[in-house]
C-alpha cells in the first residue's frame, strides 16, 4: 500500500503516467486546474472539468459519480504548468444546502502506471464546505510531487476558482457546474412532457469527443458512430471509455422511456379514476368516452415515447456493430477474429472483459462489460441454483467452472510473458474436465492442488507471499524480496468452495481476499453458498467483498447512473471452439521462449 498523507505533507512521484482515484460516498464533480508557478489560473481554459475532460497532460472524468479515476502524464504537460490542482465540488441543487460534513470523507488515491499505490489521502474535518482542493501536483527540482491539501470553501466553487487567482470565477463555476449536469438525451421525464431522451443519442457530448476521422452524414441523419470516438490516451483507452460512453447513454435513455412509460400508465389510472368519480360520466356512453380518449392519450404517449427510445437504440446498435470489431483481445468476444492472429503483448492492458450486459428492453444490444486492472476485488462466479435455473447441480458447477478457465485464459493471454500465472485449488479434483484446458498447454505454475493438506500449502504460500510484498513496499524495499517471489500477479483458483477448507484455510482465504490485490494476489471462487451454510455469517465478509458473476444469465448488476437491473451472461469461447487451448499454447511458448 502507498503512503497515508496528511494534510500538508507531500511525497515524490516517479516520472511516469499516474492515475488519481477518488472514493466518496455521495456524487462529486472533479475537476482539475493547470497553474502557474504560483498556481495561478488565469485563463478558464486551463481547467480540465467534465465539459472540457482532456487538456495537454491531463484528463478528468465526464460526469458526476462517487468514483472517479484521473489520467495524469506530467511528462506531457506543458512547460508553463507548475501545479496542478485537483478538487471536488458538490452538484448545485435547487434549494438545498449541500456540504460535505454530512457526508462520508472522500478519499483519494494516487497510483503509478502499473497500478501500485503511491500515496493516498482521506479528506478529513469537512464541515459546511461544498467545494474542496483534494491535492495538488507541483514541481521540484526537475521531478514532480503530490500535496495532501483539504483545503475545503463554503462558499463553493466559485470561492475556490477565486483563491486560484481565476478571473470571472463565478461564470467558469457555473459552466463547470453546468457541464456536469446530465443533459441532452439524458434527461429524465417531466410534466406530461416526452423525455429529452425522445431525440437522437448526441455523439458530440463531452465523453464522445468529435471525432476527424468521423464520415460526415448526410443531411437529417445522425452522425455516423466510429470505433475510438472517445477522450483518450491510446486506442485502448479511447475504446474502453466509448464502451462506457454506450453503456450510460443506454442506461440513461431505457430510464427516460421508462419513465414516460409509467408517467403515461400513472396518468391513465388518474383518468379512469376521475371517470368513475364522476356521476355524470359513470355510465352510459359519456363514460365510455371518457375512458376511450384516456386510453388514447396513453398510447399516444407511450408511442411516441417509444418511437424516441427506438431512434436511439438504432444508433448505440449501430454504434456497437463498429466498436465490437475494433476490440483489443482483452475486450473482445471470443469469436473476434483478433483471436486467430493473436500475439502475447508487451504491456498488460488497462481493463478486461468479464461478459456482456443487456436490459430486457434491448435484449439484442449488448454492452461489454470491462473492468479496470489490476482487479481491485476477488470474483466469485456462482455454481448455485436460481429461480430460473432448471440445470441440475452437477452442470451447474461444471458451467462455472467453464465460466473461470474462460477468464484465466484472458487474463494470461493479455499479460506479457511471465507477467501473470494462474494457480488452481481443486479439493476434490472434480473439476479436472474444464480445467483440462489450463493444465494440458501447461499454463498453470503447478498442477492443481487436491485434498485439505494440498489446500492449506497452496494458502499458506500465498499468505506468506502477500505478507512479504506487504512489508516489502511498506518499507520500500521491494528490491530485497526473494527470488522464487518473482513479479508475476497470480490468480488463485479456488474449486467447490468450502469443500477441504477447515478454519485456518478459512481465515487465510479471508486475508487473500482482503490484502490480496494490493499485493499482486487475486482470487477467483468457483462456489455454491449454499454449501457454505453451516459457517452461518462467519462468510458473510467474504462474499460481500467479492464481484458475483454468473455461468448462466442473471440479472444482478446495477449501473451507477439510474440503477437499472442488468442481466449479466459471461463471455465464453463458441462451443466446440478450440480458441482457448490455441491462446494457452501461444502463451506457453511465449513463457518458455522468454525465460
Amino acid at each position: 500500500m502507498g503512503t497515508e498523507l496528511v494534510r500538508g505533507q507531500n511525497h515524490p512521484l516517479p516520472r511516469t503516467r499516474l492515475e488519481i482515484r477518488i472514493s466518496a460516498e455521495i456524487p462529486v464533480l472533479v475537476a482539475a486546474a493547470l497553474g502557474d508557478e504560483g498556481g495561478r489560473v488565469r485563463d478558464p481554459h486551463r481547467i480540465a472539468h467534465p465539459g472540457t475532460p482532456v487538456l495537454p497532460g491531463f484528463e478528468v472524468p465526464r460526469v458526476v459519480a462517487t468514483e472517479h479515476r484521473l489520467s495524469a502524464d506530467p511528462g506531457e504537460l506543458p512547460d508553463a504548468v507548475h501545479r496542478v490542482t485537483v478538487l471536488l465540488a458538490l452538484p448545485e441543487q435547487a434549494g438545498t444546502r449541500v456540504r460535505f460534513g454530512a457526508t462520508e470523507a472522500p478519499r483519494v488515491a494516487v497510483t503509478g502506471a502499473g497500478g501500485a499505490e503511491i500515496a493516498r489521502f482521506t479528506l478529513v474535518g469537512l464541515d459546511a464546505e461544498s467545494a474542496v482542493v483534494a491535492l495538488e501536483l507541483y514541481r521540484r527540482q526537475g521531478g514532480w510531487k503530490v500535496r495532501a491539501v483539504g483545503q475545503g470553501y463554503a462558499d463553493g466553487l466559485t470561492a475556490l476558482l477565486t483563491d486560484l487567482g481565476l478571473p470571472e470565477a463565478r461564470e467558469a463555476a457555473e459552466a463547470i457546474h453546468e457541464a456536469g449536469r446530465p443533459g441532452g438525451p439524458k434527461e429524465a421525464l417531466s410534466s406530461e412532457a416526452l423525455p429529452p431522451g425522445g431525440g437522437p443519442v448526441d455523439y458530440t457530448h463531452p465523453g464522445r469527443q468529435a471525432s476527424a476521422a468521423a464520415p460526415a452524414p448526410a443531411p437529417g441523419e445522425p452522425p455516423r458512430p466510429v470505433a475510438g470516438d472517445a477522450a483518450g490516451w491510446s486506442m485502448e483507452e479511447r475504446l474502453y471509455n466509448q464502451v462506457w460512453g454506450m453503456f450510460e447513454d443506454l442506461a440513461r435513455t431505457t430510464a427516460a422511456f421508462r419513465s414516460a412509460a409509467d408517467f403515461a400508465a400513472a396518468r391513465l389510472d388518474r383518468e379512469l379514476d376521475e371517470v368513475l368519480a364522476d356521476p355524470r360520466t359513470r355510465m352510459g356512453g359519456a363514460g365510455d368516452a371518457a375512458g376511450e380518449a384516456a386510453r388514447t392519450r396513453h398510447d399516444e404517449l407511450v408511442g411516441r415515447a417509444r418511437a424516441a427510445y427506438d431512434r436511439d437504440l438504432a444508433q448505440l446498435t449501430a454504434e456497437a456493430e463498429v466498436v465490437e470489431p475494433a476490440l483489443p483481445p482483452a475486450y473482445a468476444r471470443w469469436d473476434n477474429p483478433v483471436w486467430h492472429g493473436h500475439r502475447v503483448p508487451s504491456e498488460p492492458p488497462q481493463a478486461v472483459r468479464l461478459g456482456d450486459l443487456h436490459l430486457p428492453e434491448s435484449a439484442s444490444l449488448r454492452i461489454p462489460m470491462l473492468v479496470r486492472l489490476p482487479l481491485e476485488r476477488g470474483l466469485w462466479v456462482d455454481s448455485g441454483a436460481t429461480p430460473v435455473d432448471f440445470t441440475d447441480s452437477v452442470d451447474r458447477r461444471r458451467q462455472a467452472l467453464e465460466v473461470a478457465v474462460a477468464l484465466a485464459a484472458r487474463l494470461l493471454a493479455v499479460h506479457p510473458a511471465g507477467e501473470f500465472a494462474v494457480q488452481v485449488v481443486d479439493p476434490a479434483g472434480a473439476g479436472a474436465g474444464p480445467l483440462g484446458a489450463l493444465t494440458r498447454t501447461g499454463a498453470l505454475t503447478a498442477p492443481p492442488a487436491t485434498g485439505t493438506a494440498g489446500v492449506a500449502r497452496a494458502l499458506e504460500s500465498l499468505t506468506r507471499r502477500v505478507d512479504l510484498v506487504r512489508m516489502a513496499i511498506g518499507g520500500g524495499a521491494t528490491e530485497a524480496l526473494p527470488d522464487d517471489m518473482g513479479t508475476a500477479r497470480r490468480l488463485l483458483i479456488v474449486n467447490d468452495f468450502p469443500q477441504g477448507f477447515d478454519d485456518r484455510a478459512l481465515t487465510r482465504l479471508r486475508f487473500l481476499a482482503d490484502e490480496g490485490p494490493a499485493a499482486g494476489v487475486h482470487l477467483l471462487l468457483v462456489a455454491d453458498r449454499a454449501d457454505a451454510e453451516p459457517y452461518g455469517p462467519l462468510l458473510d465478509p467474504l462474499w460481500r467483498s467479492l464481484m458475483r458473476l454468473t455461468p448462466l444469465p442473471d440479472d444482478h448488476f446495477a449501473d451507477p447512473w439510474v440503477g437499472h437491473a442488468w442481466t449479466f451472461e459471461p463471455a465464453l469461447p463458441p462451443h466446440g471452439s478450440a480458441v482457448v487451448r490455441q491462446v494457452l499454447s501461444t502463451v506457453c511458448a511465449a513463457r518458455t521462449k522468454d525465460r
